[in-house]
C-alpha cells in the first residue's frame, strides 16, 4: 500500500524515504522484498537500526541479503537496483531526518527492539512496537521516551490477562499498561496497535472501549488510518470506512444514540439510506466521536423474518464528514453485533 502510494505521487520521478527499523523479527521485516520502489534505480533509501548481538556488525544489511537468499526468494538482493545506505543506531542516540529530530530508546523485547520519538514543529510522536513490561530500567526509559507526547502508538497485542499468564514472556504489551503510562506522563492521545492477529475487528473494539473507560483519548489503529498533527498540536483523525462492504439503498427509520467528541450523550432519529450487512451511512445533527459506540435501533426492517419488533444493533463509527449540502453530519459505522 505504501509502495504504491509513493509511486503515485506525482513527484514520484525519484524519492528518498528514511526508513526506521525497530527490530528484525520477521513481522516487522517480511514486507521489504516486496516493496516495490525498492527496485527503481533513481530512488535512495535510508536506513536505521541496532547492531543485533547475534548478527554483528552491518545487521540490517544482512538482514535483507538472508531473507532474499535462495531458497527463500526468487531473486537476490541485487535484483533492488535503489541505493541504500544503512545507518547503526542504538539507545539514546538522537539524529536528524528531514521534518524531525529522532530519538531511540531501547525496549524491553526479545533480541533487541528500538522505541522513537518524533519531535517535529507541530508536535511529538512516539512509536513504541514490541515491548513488555517487567524491566523497571526500561520501562522507566519507556515513560521518559512518551512524556508528554502528542500521539503515543504502544503495543497493545495482548489482554492484561494473557499478559499476566500464558503469554508472560512473549515481549508485548496491553492495552492497560498503555492506558497506565499514557496517563503518568502526561500523553496526549494514546493509539492502540500491533493487535493479535486472532483478534477479530469485535474483540479490538471491546478492548477500544475498555480502554476508553480509564483514558479518553484512546485510538485503536485501524488499517488505512491517517492522523494528521496539525498547528498547535491538534489532531486530525481520518480513518476510511474499508469494513463497510457492498451497499444497498434503503428507507429505514432509525433511532440512534451514542456521545459526541465533546462526551456530550445524544439520542436522535434519522433515515438510514445507505446499508450494507456490514455497515451504514447516516446523517445526523450531533457529531459523534471517531471509534466511539453507537446504538442503533431500525423500525421493522424485515431482516432476517423481523416484522414485529425494531432491530437493535451496535455500531462502530468508522468515518465523519461534514455535509455542507445538508447541514448535518455525515457518519460511516461498521456494526459489531
Amino acid at each position: 500500500m505504501l509502495g504504491r502510494h509513493l509511486e503515485s505521487a506525482p513527484e514520484s520521478r525519484r524519492i528518498e524515504p528514511h526508513i526506521i527499523v525497530t527490530h528484525y523479527h520477521w513481522d516487522h521485516i517480511q514486507g521489504i522484498p516486496f516493496f516495490s520502489p525498492l527496485y527503481a534505480e533513481q530512488n535512495c533509501f535510508h536506513f536505521y537500526s541496532f547492531r543485533s548481538e547475534y548478527l554483528g556488525r552491518d545487521s540490517l544489511k544482512r538482514v535483507f541479503e538472508a531473507q532474499m537468499a535462495h531458497p527463500y526468494f526468487p531473486v537476490d538482493i541485487s535484483a533492488m537496483s535503489a541505493r541504500r545506505e544503512f545507518t547503526e543506531i542504538g539507545g539514546g542516540d538522537q539524529f536528524d531526518v528531514p521534518g524531525a529530530r529522532v530519538k531511540a530508546s531501547w525496549l524491553h523485547h526479545p533480541q533487541g527492539c528500538l522505541g522513537f520519538r518524533f519531535d517535529t514543529p507541530v508536535g511529538s510522536i512516539v512509536y513504541a512496537t514490541d515491548n513488555e513490561p517487567g524491566d523497571p530500567k526500561l520501562d522507566d526509559s519507556l515513560r521518559q521516551l512518551a512524556a508528554g507526547a502528542d500521539i503515543f502508538i504502544n503495543d497493545a497485542q495482548f489482554t492484561p490477562e494473557q499478559l499476566a499468564t500464558t503469554r508472560k514472556g512473549w515481549g508485548h504489551s496491553s492495552w492497560l499498561e498503555g492506558v497506565k503510562i499514557a496517563a503518568e506522563v502526561g500523553v496526549k492521545n494514546l493509539v492502540l496497535f500491533h493487535h493479535d492477529p486472532d483478534s477479530t475487528d469485535k474483540t479490538v473494539d471491546g478492548i477500544l472501549r475498555e480502554a476508553r473507560g480509564k483514558f479518553s483519548n484512546v485510538w485503536a489503529a485501524a488499517e488505512g488510518m491517517v492522523m494528521t498533527l496539525g498547528d498547535g498540536a491538534n489532531l486530525d483523525v481520518v480513518i476510511p470506512a474499508v469494513r463497510e462492504g457492498l451497499r444497498r439503498d434503503t428507507h429505514f427509520r432509525a433511532m440512534v444514540s451514542g456521545y459526541t467528541d465533546s462526551g456530550m450523550a445524544f439520542e436522535e432519529e434519522t433515515v438510514i439510506r445507505d446499508l450494507s450487512l456490514h455497515g451504514a451511512l447516516i446523517y445526523l445533527d450531533h457529531s459523534p466521536k471517531l471509534q466511539s459506540e453507537l446504538q442503533v435501533q431500525l423500525d421493522n426492517p424485515g431482516i432476517g423474518g423481523a416484522t414485529d419488533g425494531p432491530l437493535r444493533l451496535r455500531g462502530y463509527v468508522v468515518r465523519i464528514e461534514n455535509e455542507a449540502e445538508k447541514d448535518r453530519t455525515a457518519v460511516g459505522i461498521v456494526f459489531t453485533e
